[in-house]
């Protein structure tokens, strides 16, 4: 899943970020609130990291253009300002969490899976199409009691995928949502990586879950669902 961070300090964003990617999610980082805009205007995100007190514009104001538009990512505030007003007021002005500097990264990064699972519906951690199970936290994949080894972008594709079993998702949505403004790989880094997913997940199985629509994308789903 794709994460955009914005937070002006450059240490605090770099630590972040190396974290977010460790974690198998794709990371855009910015630096102000006016960024900020422009890369939630260009992209879509699957979770938002937005500092307060940022120049040009702060989060509050990043907030707002967000829900103007109509755009319901889930927004997580990261501040300094620890009041119960503060607080309130973050919340009150549309965001779905607010997180007190300083911070433990995996307190962050459960909050994010938190975060994301309420935006997909999905109220725990293991997600599971057929004999297919993937534990978002401990980032382990099954298939039935064989363990799957996938790396971090593997795992990202794969999450995306079984958090929409069913739906059948294009290349261009896929990519959008996996790889950053940052990558430089070939077009058909999509194709390639489903590739990987197949060999690891299908090969060694009768009932394939990774289907091709023609001209349209890739689904998970089992065999003769709809």
């Amino acid at each position: 899943m794709r994460i955009l961070l914005a937070e002006d300090e450059r240490d605090l964003n770099t630590i972040i970020a190396r974290k977010l990617k460790s974690d198998g999610y794709s990371v855009d980082c910015c630096f102000d609130g006016e960024e900020a805009i422009s890369f939630l205007t260009a992209a879509e995100y699957d979770a938002v990291i937005l500092d307060i007190m940022m120049p040009k514009a702060d989060g509050f104001a990043v907030l707002k253009s967000l829900r103007d538009k109509g755009i319901t990512t889930p927004v997580i505030f990261v501040t300094a300002k620890d009041g119960i007003s503060d607080r309130v007021k973050g919340l009150d002005s549309g965001a779905n969490d607010y997180l007190v500097k300083p911070f433990s990264l995996e307190e962050l990064s459960a909050r994010i899976r938190a975060m994301t699972r309420h935006s997909f519906g999905i109220t725990s951690n293991t997600l599971t199409v057929a004999d297919l199970t993937l534990d978002c936290s401990s980032h382990t994949v099954k298939r039935g009691e064989r363990e799957i080894i996938l790396s971090a972008k593997e795992f990202a594709l794969l999450e995306y995928m079984m958090h929409n079993a069913g739906i059948v998702l294009s290349r261009e949505k896929i990519e959008n949502h996996i790889w950053s403004f940052d990558y430089e790989g070939g077009t058909n880094v999509v194709d390639v990586y489903i590739s990987y997913l197949r060999k690891k997940i299908d090969d060694d199985n009768s009932s394939k879950l990774i289907h091709t629509i023609r001209g349209r994308g890739y689904v998970l789903r089992e065999e003769g669902g709809k």
